[in-house]
């Protein structure tokens, strides 16, 4: 498929440096009925239904950006895959001055091994330390992976070490918010729980591609990177006893729907899962375990945006961004949100 189909104007002052405070106060543009309303996060618990599962992901973004020095050189890393205890695929800049065997030392006495160079900028690094103690030593010297696109100006005050957090956040491994979680707080996490709505959670480690434009022209020539998820014996039994009553499933941004789907088998049905999942869906998917989706808004030509356009119709779609920017909605990382119901449901 045409990856050109996927595209859209952004005009730049669209795109969210902060988010809402608070952060239900986010803009939620509903198309779960015909047509579009204007709402916001804080009416979501009115549009979900008794019996529905709320379904979020936990992972916990670590610190992922280090400040380095080989010799003389600065070095630039962020991490973005863990592939062992000590090991960690990573984008640096400018690897052109790394080789295999260079040792780059970054805060502390914390350093790592240039132990393979890939392209594009990509190296694997083997930290001198795992475990508990990498992941404290990132903890103090690392700083969060914001996207390019959220530019922070010198005099601005930031606090993205706690904004870049979902509340659900409990597991350390990705390298970029699951956004769509970062809208909830406890207070409306309550009022969803009020309307008799489930919650249950899945882990998925978003990795920093989730994020980025797809540069080939069609979609069959795009390889997909891959992220590790998880869903618990618990998550699972909670999805099959809320399909057994017909409630719905509802999930709380893309990497939860991702490793959903990944899990489900044809028949709808999600049992305890964990592993690698480099799903890529585009327009034609046959959905098996989401009916709903709560999701930020997407850039252009990313696999995200055709994952929605797969999910709710990829005019449809495209005429919602067409509304949203029109409308000043906020997007990205950042920003607002809309809420999807599935096109073939």
């Amino acid at each position: 498929m045409r990856v050109d189909l996927f595209d859209y104007h952004l005009p730049e002052e669209r795109i969210a440096r902060f988010p809402a405070r608070p952060r239900d106060a986010a803009r939620l543009l509903d198309l779960t009925a015909d047509g579009m309303a204007d709402r916001t996060i804080g009416d979501l618990p009115g549009l979900l239904r008794p019996g529905d599962l709320l379904v979020a992901n936990d992972t916990r973004v670590i610190p992922a950006r280090l400040d380095g020095r080989r010799g003389e050189a600065r070095i630039e890393v962020t991490l973005h895959k863990r592939d062992g205890d000590r090991v960690w695929r990573a984008f640096a800049r400018p690897a052109k001055k790394l080789r295999s065997g260079d040792l780059v030392a970054f805060g502390g006495d914390l350093s790592a091994e240039v132990s393979a160079k890939g392209e594009a900028g990509e190296v694997e690094l083997t930290f001198d330390r795992g475990g508990p103690e990498l992941m404290a030593a990132l903890e103090a010297y690392g700083r969060m992976p914001l996207p390019p696109y959220i530019k922070r100006r010198g005099d601005e005050p930031e606090d993205d070490a706690s904004d870049y957090q979902t509340v659900f956040a409990a597991c350390d491994g990705a390298v970029a918010a699951p956004t769509a979680g970062l809208h909830f707080t406890p207070q409306l996490l309550e009022r969803i729980a009020g309307r008799g709505v489930g919650r249950a959670l899945v882990t998925l480690h978003v990795g920093a591609g989730t994020f980025l434009p797809v540069k080939v022209d069609d979609t069959e020539d795009h390889v997909m990177h891959s992220e590790w998820g998880a869903v618990s014996a618990e998550t699972a039994a909670a999805i099959a006893a809320t399909r057994a009553a017909g409630g719905r499933i509802v999930a709380a941004g893309t990497t939860s729907l991702r490793v959903l789907e990944a899990a489900a088998h044809d028949d709808g049905t999600v049992p305890a899962w964990s592993g690698e999942t480099d799903l890529f869906i585009t327009p034609g998917y046959r959905f098996k375990a989401v009916d709903v989706l709560l999701t930020n808004f997407h850039l252009p030509r990313s696999t995200l945006l055709m994952l929605v356009s797969a999910f709710a119709g990829r005019e449809r779609i495209l005429a919602a961004y067409d509304h949203a920017i029109a409308a000043g909605y906020r997007f990205f990382s950042y920003g607002d949100a809309c809420l999807l119901a599935r096109g073939d449901a």
